[in-house]
């Protein structure tokens, strides 16, 4: 149960953080070298890259395309689950199931979401794709550390904490 709401969590940030890419990147004052960084850690991938105002206007194409393809947020399966959680008895089979439910949706819009992404690397030089694949390198080695830095944390606190009291 933790591992599809945790899923279902984690998608939810993930549409949440492309769809603030997509208002930078179709934005009428869209700066390459601004903007990504302070919308969300999930939003970088064109920071950094200098882009020829050809190449924004087609990323603009791809991203109002997309936008007019995708479906809408299916509110009633929110309803549904927001009446499982506070319904008198939990019934964890049904929110097992919607819970699924909302899961395999939330897959279908990050498969298109990476298709559009896709299309948009490909507009990039060959310069351009080296620079963003050395920024993403750098950006998984800092999550890298960060994750090392809090998976350590709770052991210095319990081994700290276990040495005072002996």
């Amino acid at each position: 149960m933790r591992k599809v709401t945790a899923a279902v969590m984690a998608s939810t940030l993930a549409l949440s953080a492309f769809s603030q890419a997509a208002e930078v990147v179709t934005g009428d004052n869209w700066h390459p070298t601004e903007g990504f960084a302070q919308r969300s850690s999930q939003s970088h991938m064109f920071d950094g890259i200098h882009l020829t105002e050809h190449q924004r206007q087609q990323m603009r194409d791809l991203m109002q395309q997309a936008r007019h393809d995708k479906p809408p947020v299916n509110v009633s399966e929110m309803e549904t689950m927001h009446r499982l959680v506070t319904a008198e008895n939990f019934d964890e089979n049904a929110v097992r199931v919607q819970a699924e439910k909302m899961a395999q949706e939330q897959i279908s819009r990050q498969v298109e979401m990476a298709k559009v992404r896709n299309q948009m690397y490909h507009l990039l030089t060959p310069d351009q794709q080296a620079v963003l694949n050395q920024k993403h390198q750098q950006r998984m080695s800092q999550l890298r550390e960060m994750t090392q830095m809090q998976q350590s944390s709770p052991l210095r606190v319990l081994s700290s904490s276990t040495q005072r009291s002996q």
